[in-house]
C-alpha cells in the first residue's frame, strides 16, 4: 500500500509539471511522454491517450524483462500520469518559459524519483534505462538524460530552437533531480546475526536477486548458535530488505554500511 501512494503520489505530479508548466511553453518532456506531448500538440489528440498508448509495448517489454511486480507498478505510473494529463486543465502557471523549463523539471524529477524509489517506473525511456542499468553502474538519471537528444532536436525543428534549448534545460534537470532521489546505484552492505539463519536466507533469496554468504555465530554473552548472513544491495532496496528481516525475526541484529565499490559478480538492479 505504502508503494502504491508513493506512485500515485509522484506520477500526479508529473501531470501537474506537465499541464502547468511544460505543455504552455511547448516544452517537452524526456522519453515517450516528451513524444506524446508533441504529437498533443501538433495534433487534436489528447496527451494522455498518446501517453498510454505509446507505453503499451514498454510496458510489455517491462513484464518479460522486469518481472511482474515491477510492470504491474509501473503500470499504475502510466495510468496515473496518462489520467492526470487528461484530467488536469492546461494553464499556464508562470509567462516565462525559463522558469516553466527549470521547476517543471524539479517538479517532474522529483515526481520520477519517488515512483522509482518505489520499485516502479513511470514507463516510456524509463524501462530502457533500468535495463541498461541492471547491466551498468550509470545513474538511471544520467542515462535517461543521455537517451533524449532525439527529443530535444525534433524539439528546435518542430517548435523552434528557444523551445529546443528549455527543452534540453527541463530533460538536464530532471535527470539531475532523479539521481538525487533514487539511489540505485549506491550499494549497502548487509551484516545479518540471527536465530533463524535457514528463514532469513530462504525469504531474502525469494525476493531479492542477490547472492548471500552465510557463516556460523556463537553470542558471546549467551553462548547461543546464531547465523551470520552477509549480502550486498542497492540503497533502494534498503526498506524493502528491513521490513522482511522484521517480518521473519524481529530480534535479528542488522549492520548496514555504505560500500565505496563492489567487484566480481554483482547484479546491478
Amino acid at each position: 500500500m505504502k508503494n502504491i501512494i508513493m506512485i500515485i503520489i509522484g506520477s500526479s505530479l508529473v501531470g501537474f509539471a506537465y499541464n502547468w508548466l511544460l505543455i504552455p511553453h511547448h516544452i517537452l518532456s524526456s522519453g515517450l511522454s516528451g513524444i506524446a506531448i508533441m504529437l498533443g500538440l501538433l495534433y487534436p489528440f489528447d496527451t494522455g491517450i498518446l501517453n498510454f498508448l505509446l507505453n503499451l509495448p514498454l510496458l510489455i517489454l517491462g513484464v518479460m524483462k522486469l518481472g511482474k511486480r515491477f510492470a504491474s507498478y509501473t503500470v499504475l505510473s502510466v495510468i496515473v500520469v496518462s489520467l492526470s494529463l487528461y484530467i488536469i486543465p492546461i494553464i499556464e502557471l508562470t509567462h516565462e518559459p525559463l522558469l516553466a523549463a527549470l521547476f517543471g523539471g524539479v517538479i517532474t524529477g522529483v515526481g520520477i524519483g519517488i515512483v522509482f524509489r518505489a520499485s516502479a517506473s513511470s514507463g516510456g525511456f524509463d524501462i530502457i534505462a533500468m535495463l541498461i542499468a541492471k547491466k551498468t553502474d550509470f545513474p538511471i538519471g544520467s542515462l535517461l538524460s543521455a537517451m533524449n537528444g532525439v527529443i530535444v532536436i525534433a524539439s528546435g525543428f518542430i517548435f523552434g530552437w528557444d523551445a529546443a534549448l528549455m527543452t534540453l534545460v527541463t530533460i538536464y534537470v530532471t535527470g539531475k533531480v532523479i539521481d538525487t532521489i533514487h539511489t540505485n546505484h549506491i550499494k549497502l552492505t548487509l551484516t545479518i546475526i540471527t536465530a533463524k539463519g535457514d528463514d532469513m536466507k530462504d525469504i531474502l533469496l525469494e525476493n531479492l536477486y542477490r547472492g548471500i554468504t552465510i557463516t556460523d555465530g556463537v553470542g558471546a554473552y549467551s553462548g547461543e548458535p546464531r547465523k551470520i548472513l552477509m549480502t550486498v544491495i542497492t540503497k533502494y532496496q534498503l526498506a524493502e530488505v528491513k521490513e522482511m528481516i522484521q517480518k521473519t525475526d524481529p530480534q535479528a541484529f542488522v549492520n548496514i554500511t555504505q560500500t565505496a565499490e563492489v567487484v566480481g559478480m554483482f547484479h546491478k538492479a
